[in-house]
């Protein structure tokens, strides 16, 4: 606030000075020099006491440096040294400069400022990254995720540091693996249940998601069953050393032409994309419910799972879409900073306003 109302007040003393000069300049030559002389006479006793004169500030300065270009102004510059007067002008010449060449792009539209406003606003959860691929994938705007940083909150990253050994192998098998794991869920009376989820490590796809309060091999079994289908195309499964993972739960997947891979002790980051997809479901989804009853934890995971497998943006896929649906573009013509005008964004809401589902739908007619 006090820099804008210093700046106002150097333009308006600045318009002053200008307005003096214009009228002088209509004033006849005699009246001109008889004005200096009398000056000149003042300015010569102020120089003969030899008094410090004030501070000059930035009008004078702007001022001095204007009547400087229409005569030679060695002679007459009393006040200060030449040099400084020089210096003066070269700082005014380095703030025009800057002033010219200022960094930055230009501001995206007003309307794409909004937009990405409303998704942070309704989102809490999402980053920077996640708003621009949902603009990408869905609506066919390229932002760049620096660009959206600058409308919304700063969050640190809260991704796992990826393993160079494992990632090489799972990109060469992605298509193959299947991994499984049990977490832990507890209800608003206190009861805990244990989650079980099965994922596609080529598409980060949840193949199968269930809860039982007596987690058993015989369970287990009956998921596998009903997940994978007898003509499938997986050569491996992975999960840990815990329990239910027995040896009959294993030779049961071999039976299904799996292989198993268990991950060593203490090792969460040997099975880090089916831990990921969990920390994702507690992050998003548990973390902001209290499950009432089994069954009402059934129909969470159901929605939350159809909403990760068919419209959730998935980074690792480049950005992607595990299982995309009909409505979701194979492919956009997309286009930087710019809404189609034919089309306007609506937003579904889902688990009841937590996430938004963003389209493209035309315009009525």
């Amino acid at each position: 606030m006090m820099c804008v109302m210093h700046t106002t007040k150097t333009i308006c003393q600045l318009g002053i000075d200008l307005f003096l000069f214009i009228s002088n300049h209509l004033r006849s030559r005699s009246n001109l020099a008889a004005e200096n002389l009398f000056l000149r006479k003042q300015l010569a006793l102020y120089q003969e006491r030899g008094k410090k004169p004030g501070r000059i500030d930035t009008v004078e300065k702007l001022t001095l440096i204007g009547l400087s270009k229409l005569f030679y102004w060695k002679a007459a510059l009393i006040v200060v040294q030449p040099q400084t007067l020089v210096r003066w002008h070269r700082m005014g010449f380095r703030f025009f400069w800057r002033w010219k060449s200022r960094p930055g792009r230009p501001s995206i539209p007003e309307d794409i400022r909004r937009l990405i406003q409303q998704m942070a606003r309704e989102n809490s959860l999402w980053g920077e990254e996640r708003i621009a691929n949902e603009l990408l994938l869905k609506l066919g705007i390229r932002v760049s995720p620096r660009t959206v940083r600058k409308y919304m909150p700063k969050e640190p990253s809260r991704g796992p540091r990826s393993d160079q050994c494992w990632s090489t192998f799972l990109r060469n098998h992605a298509g193959a693996i299947l991994a499984c794991d049990f977490f832990v869920v507890v209800t608003v009376t206190f009861r805990t249940l244990y989650v079980f989820i099965i994922l596609e490590h080529g598409s980060r796809r949840i193949l199968h998601c269930n809860a039982t309060s007596h987690p058993t091999s015989e369970w287990a079994m009956q998921q596998f069953r009903q997940a994978i289908p007898s003509d499938h195309r997986y050569r491996y499964v992975i999960h840990d050393r815990g329990r239910v993972f027995s040896k009959e739960l294993d030779g049961f997947l071999e039976n299904m032409e799996l292989r198993v891979l268990r991950t060593p002790y203490r090792s969460p980051k040997a099975n880090s994309i089916c831990e990921r997809a969990i920390g994702s479901m507690r992050r998003e989804c548990l973390d902001h419910m209290i499950p009432l009853t089994e069954n009402h934890l059934r129909r969470i995971f159901g929605k939350w799972v159809s909403y990760y497998n068919q419209s959730r943006p998935h980074s690792s896929l480049g950005p992607g879409i595990p299982e995309p649906t009909s409505w979701v573009p194979r492919s956009l013509n997309v286009v930087r900073h710019h809404l189609k005008e034919d089309k306007k964004v609506i937003s579904r809401s889902v688990l009841n306003g937590l996430h938004h589902d963003y389209r493209l739908v035309p315009l009525a007619a």
